[in-house]
């Protein structure tokens, strides 16, 4: 099969499992790969040592053979971690200096997709968007004898992980944790384990590529229900919803609600400030403006970032900052090599529910000042002429054009911003009296939209 346009992402590789993406996509990906990793790091595939590793997903174990076949027919070297999260690539990249890093998965989508997220030496993104314009220049090897290797990280992963808080101030706690039959379901327990005084309450923690259970997308309708349910039925202090790989993690509070990312940044964030006076925590564009002013209450910088967790990671290398979060529940760490880890935040939160003693349907509502309505997507016939309307109606507001264009006012604001894949315009609005909402999202949309 031929290499499609369409399984590259902006960030990743994801196909439908065999018809977009198969095993010999899987090997011509891993030869794109390995020449374009021979051009950041100067190295012939038979000096490269590449840490692979995979999800419980149906396609990813014969995926990862093929690509791992096409790396050792050019010389590479291989360790093959087996069945592990995301964020191990980015350890053990990190931590043990290797060349690249693979995960065979395909993130949050259902269970018929495959794919790959990759990175190179210096935990630095492989986007899909640039193999694929990599891939017509790609080197030739020449066919040398590679090996692949079994190696065990298990017991410098968690040491890694636990680094980030101090266990004697977790206390008893129930957690009810949701895996959705994803990674975390293999992840938790050998966490959990290290933690006697969690009572776990586990939530389809059965490994399975169908995901039978719930869409692997904890932002799907309905994804978090069961959790919400089995939080309330057993008094559970906390509940935890984890996607496919398990890189993203959300929340369900004490009283069942679902907490979107940007709501959890606070959670994290007062942990690390107390740790870290006045350090920056990077923030995306569409978060609420509740994150800004809590960072800043604490004495933190609050760092502004455009939409995408590699832009994340940018600020805060250049920004000095320590952590950063998205709506979208990507949590990133600058000693976990700036990159985001669903693990690292679960032993946050709990240390800061345990040493700070509050509630956390509590903290949620003592910090909530702005209400940030559901994003809206509008069809754009004229990006230029629509982005336009709001440039010269809004001229005296806008905040920056950084990422789309963001608006503010003294008691709301909004930002409108263009799709990567799609002719669509992405609008979040916030307000800090929630009964302006509608309001101001048809003023928004009539001057869009106007001719």
């Amino acid at each position: 099969m031929a290499l499609q346009k369409q399984i590259f992402k902006s960030y990743d590789i994801r196909g439908v499992y065999p018809d977009e993406l198969d095993e010999n996509s899987a090997r011509e990906i891993g030869l794109v790969y390995l020449s374009f990793i021979s051009k950041r790091t100067g190295k012939k595939p038979e000096d490269m040592k590449i840490f692979v590793a995979r999800d419980i997903r149906n396609s990813s174990n014969s995926l990862q053979r093929a690509i791992c076949e096409a790396m050792v027919s050019k010389g590479a070297k291989i360790y093959d971690a087996g069945l592990m999260s995301v964020d191990v690539i980015y350890f053990a990249v990190g931590y043990y200096g290797y060349d690249g890093g693979i995960m065979v998965t395909a993130s949050h989508n259902p269970g018929a997709y495959g794919g790959f997220k990759m990175i190179s030496s210096g935990v630095d993104w492989v986007r899909g968007s640039d193999l694929w314009n990599h891939k017509d220049e790609a080197i030739s090897f020449d066919d040398k004898p590679g090996s692949i290797e079994t190696i065990d990280v298990w017991s410098d992963y968690l040491d890694h992980i636990f680094s980030f808080v101090d266990i004697e101030k977790i206390k008893k706690l129930r957690v009810v944790v949701d895996s959705g039959n994803g990674m975390a379901g293999i992840m938790i327990p050998k966490i959990v384990e290290k933690l006697p005084q969690i009572e776990l309450v586990p939530l389809f923690f059965q490994p399975d590529g169908n995901f039978p259970n719930r869409n692997p997308n904890p932002l799907t309708d309905g994804a978090s229900q069961k959790l919400s349910e089995k939080v309330l039925e057993t008094k559970a202090d906390i509940g935890f919803i984890y996607d496919a790989d398990s890189d993203r993690v959300f929340l369900v509070d004490d009283e069942g609600k679902f907490l979107p990312g940007d709501e959890i940044i606070p959670v994290l964030a007062k942990q690390l400030l107390e740790r870290n006076p006045g350090a920056g925590i990077v923030y995306n564009l569409i978060c609420s403006k509740n994150v800004k002013e809590f960072v800043e209450k604490n004495g933190g910088r609050a760092i502004r970032s455009e939409v995408g967790y590699v832009n994340m990671g940018t600020h805060m290398k250049s920004d000095n900052g320590i952590m950063g979060g998205e709506l979208s529940a990507h949590f990133s760490y600058a000693k976990n090599y700036y990159s985001d880890s669903g693990y690292i935040s679960f032993l946050i939160v709990l240390q800061a529910i345990s040493e700070d003693g509050f509630r956390l349907s509590d903290f949620v509502a003592e910090n909530k000042k702005w209400h940030r309505s559901p994003e809206v997507s509008v069809p754009a016939d004229n990006m230029i002429k629509m982005l336009d309307n709001i440039r010269n109606h809004y001229k005296e507001n806008i905040l920056d054009e950084i990422d789309g264009i963001t608006v503010e006012f003294s008691d709301w604001w909004f930002n409108v911003r263009g799709s990567n894949t799609e002719p669509l315009f992405r609008i979040t609005i916030e307000v800090l009296n929630i009964e302006d909402a509608d309001k101001r999202r048809g003023e928004v949309m009539e001057v869009l939209n106007s001719k």
